[in-house]
């Protein structure tokens, strides 16, 4: 019996909402990760982009355990000499819960063209209403 290899051509894509109200913010873009990337499906393979759509609602929700908030920053470089500039994640959750969100979850994505089709597939939400309803995407389960 020979190795199933899927064609680009077949890959059939589903949507999948998560919602990341009172849970970490870590185990719900680990989640979407897989998601993403197709690693649920029995059909998964590296070299093929086989991952779906993923939703994420309440992203403002989402906790982070620990002093998380108060000791993790989020850095970023302008490409200016000296300008590196820090954001704790208290006014990063609480100005912009899709970055922190996203940013999570792009540390979990390979850096590669298949992790940024990828993330072209994320889409994330701070409350609870989504414009994707005509997709009629599937609840997902942590």
């Amino acid at each position: 019996m020979s190795t199933y290899m899927p064609k680009s051509g077949e890959i059939d894509r589903k949507w999948y909402v998560l919602d990341a109200a009172g849970k970490p913010l870590g185990r719900v873009a680990a989640q979407a990760a897989v998601l993403l990337r197709g690693k649920h499906k029995p059909t998964y393979a590296p070299h093929v982009d086989c991952g779906d759509h993923v939703i994420i609602v309440n992203c403002a929700q989402a906790v982070l355990t620990g002093k998380k908030l108060e000791k993790k920053y989020y850095y970023r470089h302008t490409g200016w000499i000296g300008h590196l500039k820090a954001v704790r994640y208290d006014t990063l959750m609480s100005q912009r819960p899709e970055k922190a969100m996203e940013l999570a979850v792009k540390g979990m994505i390979p850096d590669n063209t298949i992790g940024r089709a990828a993330l072209g597939r994320l889409r994330l939400f701070a409350g609870a209403e989504h414009k994707h309803a005509a997709q009629k995407p599937e609840a997902w389960e942590l």
